[in-house]
């Protein structure tokens, strides 16, 4: 059998490769030919390209971060955005089992973790993969756990059941699952002798869900959270927080009001920290739906690119 390793090191588990394509905003990625993960697999989405992937894909929209945050792109290869690989995976064994998709810089990978939390649409929507694999072009190796066992919000259903959806994703399970995926990076990176920290970041449910785990890991596997619009989030477990979060909202969101991140701010501290973008609302960072939703959604990506390169890359 082949060889197949983040960075240097293989995975021992079951999985799916995709199909090789091209990126964008709206497509859906589709998957199929079982294999066992150490058989050698071929490269998703092979293509030369800039480190501001998505954003020459969707037309080169303007970059209005400031020089300081551009200037972590200069230093980053063209080609290091050349070959991610993608791979449906499945993590334990039997009823406790959690199927995850796997995202790995397959040329310049900087040996670092990052689990990726979804939103109510799940871990196979193709705004959260798209997203991803932007970020798993920087370097990373990115893990999007399937948080709702297969019973993923969808958008035919109606408003009305939502809650009723939302009951039925026992708090004790997701937790369970969020911990089992982050040990088990974990677990894969100190087999090869490598000891790093990971970085969370989640989307909606999921930002809301970066707190919960946060609180429960108390610095030991977690080097830097990033919430964006995160939602149903307990303030009581702010202090509890050991490492720095950097929240990303808009102004014009109504279930993530900018008051709430302040105090988390706040409370938590370790130099964590807010950035509001005027004028947005839910979802407009992995979800945008204009023109100028997607200039803040790259501007939004080029904090977050500044925030994992000096929290956790230079950390580690």
């Amino acid at each position: 059998m082949g060889f197949v390793s983040i960075s240097s090191f293989a995975f021992s588990i079951t999985t799916t490769t995709g199909n090789t394509r091209k990126p964008s905003l709206h497509h859906h990625y589709s998957h199929s030919n079982r294999l066992h993960f150490l058989s050698k697999c071929s490269p998703l989405l092979p293509r030369k390209c800039s480190v501001n992937l998505l954003r020459s894909c969707r037309g080169n929209t303007a970059c209005r971060a400031s020089s300081s945050l551009l200037k972590i792109e200069d230093d980053i290869d063209d080609e290091a955005c050349e070959l991610v690989s993608g791979l449906e995976i499945s993590i334990g064994e039997g009823d406790d089992s959690i199927d995850a998709y796997l995202l790995k810089a397959m040329k310049n990978n900087n040996g670092t973790g990052i689990l990726l939390l979804s939103d109510i649409f799940g871990f196979e929507d193709s705004s959260t993969r798209d997203f991803a694999y932007r970020v798993a072009c920087n370097g990373y190796n990115v893990l999007i756990p399937d948080l709702f066992r297969g019973d993923p919000w969808t958008k035919d259903q109606p408003m009305t059941l939502l809650e009723q959806w939302i009951a039925k994703q026992e708090p004790q399970r997701v937790a369970k699952d969020i911990d089992t995926s982050a040990k088990w990076m974990v677990d894969e990176f100190l087999a090869a002798g490598i000891s790093k920290k990971l970085a969370i970041i989640g989307f909606c449910f999921g930002g809301g869900r970066v707190i919960d785990a946060l609180s429960r890991d108390q610095g030991a596997l977690f080097g830097v959270g990033v919430s964006f619009y995160g939602t149903r989030m307990n303030p009581s477990l702010a202090s509890s927080i050991k490492v720095p979060v950097l929240f990303i909202s808009g102004d014009n969101d109504p279930l993530c009001t900018v008051s709430v991140l302040k105090d988390f701010e706040k409370s938590i501290g370790q130099g964590s920290k807010v950035v509001i973008f005027e004028g947005r609302g839910h979802g407009f960072a992995h979800r945008p739906n204009s023109p100028e939703e997607d200039k803040d959604a790259d501007e939004a990506f080029t904090i977050i690119r500044k925030w994992l390169h000096d929290g956790l890359v230079l950390q580690n």
